[in-house]
């Protein structure tokens, strides 16, 4: 089989067993990391997880809603990096890695400027020739996002993203389907122990009162993510850090891989024209993989999606 096609294995085609037998099941031990932590621009901070072997490239990636990096998915790409002569910086987002952050706001889609200061650290820190940058679910709309909105630093040469909602409003709908009635639920109830984090922090600034009444992201946006971050509404958010518009003016070789059976994607997250007008984009679609899922069983413990990568980068 075409190394750039993926097969599931037997009993893996659906998308739901795809997406969360490796959140359930698959262990990667074998990743060790050196914490750094670095002040950001507005007094806050952010830790980065380093695994290095004194490597002349390196590729940071970014994980996805509510993830870190001590997620399979993030430890299995920084072993496939390792293997194949990569250093690897996995970046926790903002209260992400363990501890609440210092401001009232914290994450979204969009912190493009969050993501610039992590490829200026890594840059400055250790003299590497190129950069390559890897995102997942809200960390691959946020790489697409830097690339193609903001004015990338000339030492990223190449990225590769999988399963984006790079359409937010649509993917949001998506998730209010009863089949998504689980996830829906797992990130409500993961997200509103950030906002107790953060009512400690800041008790005149934020409550949950009502908070079951919250029953998707939009209603979730809109109370918190929208008025936190500068956004007018959740619809404004969606609107503003949505990748899909600026994959046109991407001008570094990138892959985008969203399965056809992802349970968070709507049809408006294939962008088909968008990568047709951009001969920089290479976009590839397989009928199986769920979401962040693309299992494999192997000798070798990797997944599809990591050889994908590395033969991309």
């Amino acid at each position: 089989m075409p190394e750039n096609l993926y097969s599931p294995p037997l009993l893996f085609g659906n998308g739901h067993i795809q997406t969360i037998f490796p959140v359930l099941f698959r262990k990667i031990n074998s990743v060790s990391y050196k914490r750094e932590r670095i002040k950001t621009f507005d007094k806050d901070f952010i830790d980065l997880d380093w695994s290095t072997q004194d490597n002349n490239r390196l590729a940071i990636i970014s994980h996805g809603l509510e993830g870190n990096t001590q997620r399979a998915y993030i430890k299995g790409m920084v072993k496939a990096l390792n293997n194949n002569n990569w250093d690897a910086l996995a970046w926790n987002y903002r209260s992400c890695s363990g501890e609440p952050n210092h401001l009232l706001k914290s994450y979204h889609n969009g912190v493009t400027d969050d993501l610039s200061w992590v490829i200026k650290h890594a840059s400055q820190k250790y003299p590497y020739k190129e950069i390559a940058l890897i995102g997942f679910s809200l960390g691959g709309n946020l790489t697409l996002l830097y690339l193609g909105r903001e004015n990338p630093d000339p030492i990223i040469t190449k990225s590769v993203v999988f399963s984006v909602p790079c359409d937010l409003k649509a993917s949001a709908k998506v998730l209010t389907k009863p089949s998504n009635k689980l996830y829906m639920k797992r990130f409500l109830v993961m997200l509103h122990q950030k906002i107790k984090q953060k009512m400690k922090i800041f008790p005149d600034l934020i409550d949950d009162k009502g908070y079951e009444k919250i029953k998707n992201f939009k209603a979730f946006d809109d109370r918190y993510t929208a008025p936190i971050h500068g956004f007018k509404n959740a619809y404004d958010y969606y609107e503003k850090c949505s990748s899909k518009p600026f994959i046109p003016d991407i001008k570094v070789p990138t892959l985008i891989i969203n399965a056809m059976n992802d349970p968070f994607l709507s049809e408006k997250c294939y962008p088909v024209k968008e990568a047709k007008t951009n001969k920089f984009i290479t976009l590839s679609m397989p009928d199986s993989g769920g979401h962040v899922g693309f299992v494999s069983f192997n000798k070798q413990h990797i997944y599809w999606s990591e050889k994908r990568a590395i033969n991309f980068l």
